[in-house]
């Protein structure tokens, strides 16, 4: 299997419109989050069905992938990588873990993070030693910061909350808004689940939080509930 021929069938399944609007939407620009990056202007549904159709490509091989100056192609790369994650034996998982964290700089933008963080290192630490989630939250890297707090969504999804609200106490003070952003998401999703542990920490920290970490967190608050912890009358 050739990752010439790969990267073939994702030229062709590119659309440069969609491409031009993708451009735009991930903030490519010149000082902006994902500045640099390019795109094919392949969908997702057709990432998802290459993901499966080669999913047994070498890992060097994704590794190599992952690598590619364009976002789909990283995109395709992480898809398979949580692929060979969630069907491979211990060791497998152990060295697509490894492969993920070695090349994180690679791991460049939020939808990148997002489909796979949780999948990969929330998962592999579920039951290890999680201070590597801890350094991640104190890196100078955006996107370390957010594969931080991203990766305790798996141990949210199994009903355990302290990782994620340690974490989310490191950072607020984050000064990203993809970070408040993400971590006003996962605090939600700890309400989703119980909401008197997510209300508890808000009670605490709603003073000190960015707003687009609050307005994330509460968004779905009855409405009066939301709007007395946006006027601090909680």
């Amino acid at each position: 299997m050739s990752l010439e021929k790969i990267r073939e069938e994702l030229e062709s399944s590119g659309d440069p419109g969609g491409a031009s609007i993708l451009q735009k939407f991930f903030k490519t620009g010149p000082g902006e989050y994902g500045e640099g990056d390019v795109f094919r202007g392949v969908r997702i549904p057709i990432l998802r069905k290459l993901s499966a159709k080669y999913h047994d490509l070498s890992l060097p091989h994704v590794e190599q992938l992952l690598h590619s100056t364009f976002h789909e192609d990283r995109m395709l790369a992480i898809l398979i990588f949580i692929r060979r994650y969630a069907k491979g034996d211990e060791a497998t998982k152990a060295k697509v873990y490894r492969l993920y964290l070695k090349n994180r700089k690679s791991i460049n933008n939020w939808d990148l993070i997002d489909v796979s963080a949780a999948h990969i290192v929330g998962a592999f630490l579920w039951d290890k030693d999680r201070g590597m989630i801890h350094r991640l939250a104190q890196s100078n890297s955006l996107w370390d910061r957010r594969i931080a707090i991203i990766s305790t969504f798996y141990f949210i999804r199994r009903g355990e909350f302290d990782e994620t609200l340690a974490i989310a106490r490191m950072l607020l003070l984050d000064t990203e808004d993809l970070i408040h952003k993400a971590t006003g998401w996962m605090l939600r999703e700890v309400g989703n689940r119980n909401l008197q542990v997510e209300e508890d920490f808000l009670r605490a920290h709603y003073n000190q939080m960015p707003r687009t970490m609050l307005r994330y967190a509460i968004e779905k608050f009855p409405d009066e509930r939301r709007k007395r912890y946006l006027k601090g009358e909680v």
